[in-house]
């Protein structure tokens, strides 16, 4: 682990690496090149919604899931079914969801027939290529295939929770809002922090999905950190570059796990 990291940390501060047999130190102009790029604003920006609308929706649409599974309301046939098809896009690897949600997106495929037999839309919508609806698109998707892990791991918590609180909560008159609040809540903090800090970290470096759906267009519409970079290596071959970016993203990586390593040790 620690031999490509320095490596890619040397390339960084060389100029024309491997393509160049014999490369010269050229300090951190790499770095400053790659901050005054032109793409680098809308790529942050493009993770930055990209990586909030996804963390905030993995949590509340996993919360409403996990406690629909876990009421005494419904059979318990009927939350085996739940539990299976709501689990469902967890189980497909990057590669199968990118190609379902190309072919549903598609212009001819069944959403956009839905829309326009509904007559919502009077034609198909070219959701991965229209850059007003592209991001918005990868987004979605993004949100379907992750929302079963805070499903998962909140459902796990909301079983934990001792049924004498509830009752005792019952007796002294609280509403199920407040018992939401007061009880649930609290007593989920803990997973719900961890998980949200480990999914900022694995959302915000997110590339085969996006390089799978849009490859970071159309016209940057969906550029992320992560497609920026592959871009400026095996694109444009400037490999210093992509290096420095590549070490930029490393810093900020390192700093989310600080603090999700400090937050768990503090828990402990």
């Amino acid at each position: 682990m620690f031999i490509p990291i320095a490596m890619v940390m040397g390339y960084s501060l060389m100029d024309n690496v491997i393509t160049n047999k014999h490369p010269e130190f050229v300090g951190l102009d790499n770095y400053v090149k790659v901050l005054s790029n032109g793409v680098l604003p809308t790529a942050v920006l493009n993770t930055a919604i990209f990586t909030i609308v996804s963390v905030i929706a993995h949590l509340v649409l996993g919360l409403l899931f996990a406690m629909m599974l876990n009421t005494k309301l419904l059979s318990n046939l009927t939350t085996g079914l739940f539990r299976v098809i709501y689990v469902l896009p967890w189980l497909f690897t990057v590669a199968i969801i990118a190609i379902l949600w190309r072919l549903l997106l598609n212009p001819n495929g069944v959403i956009n027939y839905v829309l326009v037999g509904l007559g919502i839309t009077p034609t198909g919508i070219e959701w991965l290529s229209t850059p007003g609806t592209a991001l918005l698109a990868v987004t979605f998707i993004n949100i379907w295939a992750g929302y079963p892990f805070y499903m998962v791991s909140l459902l796990a918590g909301l079983q934990g929770i001792p049924t004498d609180l509830y009752e005792a909560a019952k007796v002294d008159g609280a509403s199920a809002l407040q018992q939401f609040w007061h009880m649930t809540l609290p007593q989920l903090k803990p997973i719900i922090i961890s998980m949200s800090l480990l999914d900022v970290i694995w959302t915000s470096q997110q590339f085969a999905l996006i390089w799978m759906t849009t490859g970071g267009g159309p016209i940057n519409a969906t550029e992320m950190l992560s497609t920026f970079t592959y871009k400026l290596a095996f694109s444009n071959y400037e490999f210093s570059q992509a290096s420095a970016s590549a070490v930029l993203l490393l810093i900020v990586s390192t700093v989310l796990a600080y603090v999700y390593a400090r937050y768990q040790k503090a828990r402990e």
